[in-house]
């Protein structure tokens, strides 16, 4: 654990602006058990996390997170 962080809920110490990769549990119904969210941090609060992605914004339940960590910027994009 680094500075600050919380036991157990790391999460609660992101800073928005922080680029992380959260590994989120599904539902049963789901065909896979979890999947990986990773992007910036825009929201942190008692209910959870939003990170947007390239895809837009992913609210994330405190209760679906598994795993999380602060991964360092994207490299940036190679011209087309």
């Amino acid at each position: 654990m680094s500075g600050g962080e919380t036991p157990g809920v790391p999460w609660r110490s992101w800073r928005v602006g922080t680029r992380v990769v959260v590994r989120r549990r599904l539902g049963p119904e789901e065909e896979h058990l979890y999947t990986d969210v990773l992007g910036e941090v825009t929201r942190v609060d008692d209910d959870g996390v939003q990170v947007t992605t390239r895809r837009g914004p992913v609210d994330v339940p405190g209760t679906e997170i598994v795993l999380g960590k602060v991964v360092p910027p994207a490299p940036p994009r190679r011209p087309r």
